[in-house]
């Protein structure tokens, strides 16, 4: 996800520490003591398992369709009816095709990526949009409780900080599961001390987010291009 805009002029607040996390039972934002209690506990925060209902349905509604074609076709052997001349032709074409052929590899090919997509889909768990957030330590049922944050409302925060930084014109920020890339254009000031300031701000606000897994930065910053 990412997100870019212009700077406008804002006010002398600064992203509140509360935003997008929890807080401990005395009020205290979870900084780096609370992560590593987090861990030392082995509840580390895991990712968020789509319900792949899209997929299940068409599956579900073609094995439906292709159990109930065959079953009524055996019933019309059974009753003394002629079976279907698509089910004839196919037994025929199965038996007489040798393995090499390359219908009989396009097949298996369709079938074995078809499998190969099934079983991606129920071995991963889905969702990149959210990251997911760490546990606050120190209050009580906390870990029924799950929360994750949209890369984009992220990207969305990260970029208002770095907009704030002086010197910087514009500025665009992509979110990933495991990197934050920030993209600035400096209009006055060195390029090395706008770079410093922005990279120290993004680390703040990075944190203050709450993630399960601190993202490592990546910025850049150059002046925007003439004419």
């Amino acid at each position: 996800m990412s997100a870019s805009t212009w700077r406008q002029p804002t006010g002398d607040d600064d992203i509140p520490s509360g935003t997008g996390q929890a807080t401990t039972s005395g009020g205290n934002p979870p900084g780096k003591g609370t992560t590593a209690a987090v861990h030392r506990a082995g509840r580390p925060a895991r990712r968020f398992w789509s319900a792949r209902r899209i997929p299940a349905a068409v599956v579900a509604l073609l094995s439906v369709a292709a159990v109930g074609l065959l079953l009524y076709d055996v019933v019309s052997v059974r009753a003394d009816r002629p079976g279907m001349s698509w089910r004839r032709r196919l037994a025929e074409e199965l038996a007489t095709r040798p393995l090499h052929d390359i219908w009989m590899t396009v097949g298996a090919a369709v079938a074995m990526a078809l499998g190969l997509w099934l079983f991606l889909l129920a071995v991963t768990p889905g969702l990149r949009r959210l990251l997911p957030m760490r546990h606050p330590a120190g209050i009580p049922r906390t870990g029924e409780v799950r929360a994750g944050l949209d890369r984009h409302a992220a990207a969305l925060i990260l970029r208002d900080r770095a907009v704030r930084v002086s010197g910087v014109q514009s500025a665009r920020v992509d979110v990933g599961r495991r990197k934050v890339k920030a993209r600035a254009q400096a209009h006055f000031r060195d390029l090395n001390e706008v770079h410093a300031d922005l990279d120290a701000a993004l680390s703040k606000a990075a944190t203050n987010l709450g993630l399960a897994q601190q993202p490592t930065l990546d910025v850049r910053v150059r002046r925007p291009k003439k004419g």
